[in-house]
């Protein structure tokens, strides 16, 4: 890991997972940092799908809800899809608050999430 770095993106068979390196996410220049990583991987890479693993994460500000948004539609423009995993029970309660758990798909880790991708 390069110091300061957020996010971690590994793809594997036109699949993206971003995994978080850290446990909170709530820094502006932090989110500025990992929103422009991700932008930049969209835009040269154009996965099928992508797979925001939360494991570890235990608190993020709302700018990163305002990130899965553009995320979400991003990848809607070309059919790919966004896929959100390992997320807490705390951290689930703020996607039903802001009824964002209706435009993204959930699984309980990676795993669950590549089986969905894999029976597509």
């Amino acid at each position: 890991m390069n110091q300061g770095e957020i996010i971690k993106i590994v793809e594997e068979d036109n699949i993206a997972v971003v995994s978080f390196l850290v446990p909170t996410v709530s820094g502006t220049n932090d989110i500025d940092q990992t929103a422009n990583q991700l932008r930049q991987y969209l835009k040269d890479s154009k996965p099928k799908a992508v797979i925001v693993d939360f494991a570890g994460v235990k608190f993020f500000s709302s700018q990163v809800l305002g990130l899965l948004v553009d995320i979400w539609k991003r990848l809607s423009n070309y059919s790919a899809h966004l896929y959100i995993c390992g997320i807490n029970p705390q951290l689930s309660r703020v996607f039903k608050i802001t009824n964002l758990d209706k435009i993204f798909d959930f699984y309980e880790d990676k795993a669950a999430a590549m089986k969905k991708l894999a029976d597509v």
